[in-house]
């Protein structure tokens, strides 16, 4: 009897797992659906904006997971390559047993969560979204054994890309001593107004690179040397800026506002004080390859190829910028117009708390948008509609470099910019995307558009 009463058991949960077998692989697709990598890269980035990080430390947020479900995936994809030995420091990624099965879309997801997690504050907010997602797996019939694999394979591979970037310095320059401002040098950077924040990340160009050599690689010629002589290039740089600020058309304040992605913008009124949190540069341009891919209908796997190399992109190209920031640390021209011109003179956007020189939008966006046209063409017009959340109105663009271009130029509209800054920043973001796409060699072509 007891015998029977086993065997009806065993019949019963072998019939249950063949029909929840089933059940998962008619959902399949729900599994590749490249949606729930841009919800979860779409969580990453509201984390960011809550936990308010730096534009530089926000690129470290994105490209570390991004590595991770790139490197996970690819074992359903065998025409794409590691990045392993091709990025600085990064050995060999651990393998899964090829003899069992695995959801590998499940397992890159883990890993880009689990990854995500360990760099942000706000654990609870991505745990929360951890759990949403995957209910929304079990639901659709995921046997429990896959599931529990691919976690575990998920979780091995972000623990080796953890302990790869343990070692790039981060840590390390929490410690190193801030900025000492020299009030006697004119043409210095000091602090702006209204808070006056202390210079932001002066040692980044001690961060390990990905795919550039060094920080300082793309070493441009120095800005023009500061003057007040009114027949000089900086004189005359500084008078450009001054009058652009006090002539803004409609058309330039909204491409101001648009490119603005001021992390931390402080309002004051009478003794009252808030803040306005919004995405960084690098996040606007993670917002433009969410949009550009979903316009190219990328599969999970061009769609994960894209974020990742436009984040190692943002991550190399904001160590070269900064390293020419804090090598120069130019003074910003509101602190001159304010000193020299104009003491009630107002930037039309909150200058940002770092040197002036390069820009870092041109830099990052140049570098971008240079990636995404080797990736998806040189004329892919799309509607960028990254800042609608933030009440902006949507902008459409003739191309990744037009994109780029108002990006750049943008900066002068908002008064915190030399022109030279954005010269200059185009340049170095220029062979920043260029390096990027010369010396990473993940495949040729996208594999299919679905």
């Amino acid at each position: 009897m007891k015998i029977k009463v086993f065997f009806l058991i065993f019949l019963f949960q072998f019939f249950v797992s063949c029909s929840s077998y089933e059940k998962y692989k008619n959902n399949i697709d729900f599994y590749n659906d490249p949606d729930i990598f841009h919800r979860s890269m779409q969580k990453l980035t509201d984390i960011i904006v809550y936990d308010i990080f730096s534009p530089p430390v926000a690129s470290r947020i994105y490209v570390y997971p991004s590595i991770a479900a790139y490197e996970v995936l690819i074992n359903d994809y065998p025409n794409y390559k590691s990045l392993s030995g091709q990025i600085n420091g990064l050995n060999s990624i651990p393998k899964p047993d090829f003899n069992k099965e695995y959801s590998f879309p499940i397992a890159s997801i883990y890993a880009f969560v689990n990854v995500g997690k360990d760099l942000i504050f706000s654990e609870n907010k991505i745990l929360s979204f951890q759990d949403e997602l995957f209910n929304e797996f079990q639901e659709k019939g995921i046997p429990r054994d896959i599931l529990e694999r691919s976690i575990d394979y998920g979780l091995l591979v972000a623990n080796h890309i953890k302990m790869w970037y343990a070692k790039d310095n981060y840590k390390q320059t929490r410690s190193f001593p801030k900025y000492t401002i020299q009030r006697d040098n004119e043409e210095s950077w000091k602090p702006t107004p209204p808070d006056y924040m202390e210079g932001i990340e002066p040692h980044w160009n001690k961060i390990r690179t990905l795919v550039v050599d060094s920080s300082n690689q793309f070493m441009i010629k120095p800005p023009p040397e500061f003057s007040l002589d009114k027949n000089s290039i900086f004189f005359k740089d500084l008078i450009e800026v001054y009058e652009i600020g006090n002539n803004l058309s409609d058309e330039e304040k909204e491409i101001a506002s648009f490119w603005d992605c001021n992390p931390y913008v402080s309002h004051h009124k009478g003794h009252a004080m808030f803040a306005t949190k919004k995405i960084t540069p690098g996040g606007h341009w993670i917002g433009i390859t969410k949009i550009v891919s979903k316009k190219a209908e990328l599969n999970l796997m061009e769609t994960i190829y894209t974020y990742t190399m436009v984040s190692i992109g943002l991550f190399d190209a904001f160590i070269i910028c900064w390293d020419e920031k804090w090598r120069s640390i130019l003074v910003r021209p509101e602190t001159v117009i304010n000193q020299q011109l104009d003491e009630d003179w107002v930037p039309f956007l909150q200058t940002p708390p770092f040197p002036e020189y390069t820009s870092g939008h041109s830099v990052i966006s140049t570098a971008a948008a240079n990636i995404l046209t080797h990736i998806l063409g040189d004329d892919f017009e799309f509607l960028d509609t990254t800042e609608e959340v933030y009440g902006l109105p949507a902008r459409n663009f003739s191309s990744f470099l037009h994109a780029s271009q108002e990006a750049a130029i943008s900066r002068i509209y908002g008064g915190i910019h030399y022109m030279p800054a954005i010269t200059y920043g185009v340049e170095q973001g220029e062979k920043v995307g260029e390096y990027v796409i010369n010396n990473i060699n993940l495949k040729n072509k996208l594999i299919s558009k679905k």
